[in-house]
């Protein structure tokens, strides 16, 4: 990357303080671009869930991943708890979604309550393992609570069988004017649930797998207690990437807990982090960090640059972090501070592996929190930053009451924040589009076929406040 006329920025920056200039290209389509990430971590697309209680959970885990993405389970889960979701991870299939199924006897009230764990907004009713009928909210909606859903369902249905070629399947739909079907095996089992647009992804996007082929899964260790201990239960369990992580992560504890981990020669990438130096990259990669997460206060639940002055503006930060680690044969990945896809483009411009997203992702379908509606109507989830009190009281809840109370004189972030789901793109997967969709734009404008080719052909300039204001679209005359 490089900075247009060759300008040394004197103030550090901001992805809002950045444009890139477009380049001289002979990449004629967006599809021509590969965005696979060249950190060993397995991902085709270069985008990493954030390892947040209110965001990363097994949903957001197994969807992900089969778009080409990577979610980290925070550390604050029960390490059983953990070891389950790895092993349902590694069980779900590459191309369909796994279906809520539900008895013919189970009541609307009941149902109502599931729904919304997937996106595709729909259950399938089967006797044994045998679908029998769909429900959808529509088919629930002013039905009394206790009615059964025998009575209620949609009995003629459209099924596909496994190992249906997605074309066909979608054509299928289509003809049929449906919107989803039940996958079902030969001898008629249920075995996954296909919609139009989840046929149409599997063409477009490559599932994050493991070398046997299984979906990928990332999972944080902090740097307190037998780290090496619990480093080793998650590597047992089947983690992918092993992610160490603390807010300052420059610091004696988590240089220990590298050398701990890397003393028992995982075989997956160590992610260690958060810094905003070039020192402390150097520092953790010395360590024994194979990726260094670039990130201090940038997150929308982040409190900590107002509370201690500590950070620094996301895109300078991830620009010399990720100049110190390609120095040493190593990868960044940023985290936090992204708003737009616009951020996403620039923070791989900068020279990051892959990019984490948080709060963006909280307010989609598949993170974990229970869907609210507002007094306007309007759906939204709860999300929370990890050293808030609601994260601090959840990480210490077997301290003793003294410890408890100590802890939380300390905390940072905001306890509770209100995620609105946003109806054109309720599902992460909506959200991933919209991202890969400006993305490989970005690379098409930079002359760029790898994100490798768009480190390198990136150009940026600096911009103003007006500027910015300049680019945003106007959805209302003025």
């Amino acid at each position: 990357m490089r900075f247009l006329n060759d300008l040394r920025p004197q103030l550090d920056l901001t992805y809002d303080d950045v444009f890139m200039v477009p380049n001289r290209s002979s990449v004629t389509s967006r599809l021509d671009v590969d965005l696979s990430s060249v950190d060993g971590t397995g991902t085709t697309i270069p985008l990493v869930v954030a390892n947040m209680t209110a965001i990363a959970g097994r949903r957001m885990a197994e969807t992900t991943a089969r778009r080409g993405a990577l979610t980290v389970i925070p550390q604050d889960i029960p390490s059983e708890i953990v070891r389950e979701v790895i092993a349902w991870q590694k069980t779900r299939h590459l191309v369909y979604d796994t279906p809520i199924t539900l008895a013919p006897t189970t009541t609307v009230g009941e149902a109502l309550v599931l729904l919304h764990k997937r996106a595709h907004g729909a259950a399938i009713v089967v006797s044994g393992e045998r679908p029998v009928g769909l429900v959808t909210e529509t088919d629930l909606t002013g039905v009394d609570r206790f009615t059964q859903l025998e009575d209620v369902m949609v009995r003629d249905m459209v099924t596909v069988t496994d190992g249906v070629d997605v074309e066909q399947a979608f054509d299928t739909l289509s003809h049929a004017r449906r919107r989803l079907a039940p996958v079902v095996s030969p001898d008629g089992r249920v075995v996954g649930i296909l919609t139009r647009a989840g046929a149409l992804r599997a063409n477009l996007y490559s599932p994050a797998v493991d070398p046997s082929g299984r979906l990928r899964i990332a999972t944080a260790v902090g740097i307190n207690g037998d780290v090496a201990s619990k480093a080793t239960e998650m590597l047992e369990a089947g983690a992918d990437v092993l992610v160490i992580d603390t807010a300052h992560g420059h610091q004696e504890k988590m240089l220990d807990a590298l050398r701990a981990v890397r003393g028992l020669d995982p075989q997956v990438p160590v992610v260690a982090g958060n810094v905003v130096s070039a020192a402390g990259v150097r520092d953790l990669v010395e360590a024994g960090a194979d990726i260094v997460k670039v990130g201090v206060g940038p997150g929308a639940m982040c409190t900590t640059r107002m509370m201690t002055a500590v950070g620094r503006p996301q895109f300078s930060a991830v620009l010399e972090c990720a100049s110190a680690a390609r120095e040493l044969g190593k990868h960044v990945w940023a985290d936090g501070g992204v708003r737009h896809p616009r951020d996403v483009a620039l923070a791989l411009a900068a020279g990051a592996s892959n990019v984490m997203v948080g709060s963006w992702f909280a307010g989609t379908l598949e993170s974990p929190g229970d869907l609210y509606t507002d007094e306007k109507g309007r759906q939204y989830k709860e999300s929370f930053g990890m050293a808030s009190s609601r994260a601090v009281r959840n990480r210490t809840a077997t301290d003793s009451a003294y410890d408890r109370a100590r802890k939380a004189m300390f905390e940072e972030g905001i306890s509770t924040a209100r995620m609105y789901v946003d109806p054109a793109r309720p599902s992460v997967e909506d959200v991933i589009d919209e991202i890969v969709a400006g993305l490989r734009s970005s690379c098409t404008y930079a002359g760029a076929r790898t994100l490798e080719e768009f480190h390198e052909r990136a150009t940026v300039g600096l911009q103003s406040t007006a500027g910015f204001a300049e680019g945003r679209p106007l959805h209302t005359s003025w």
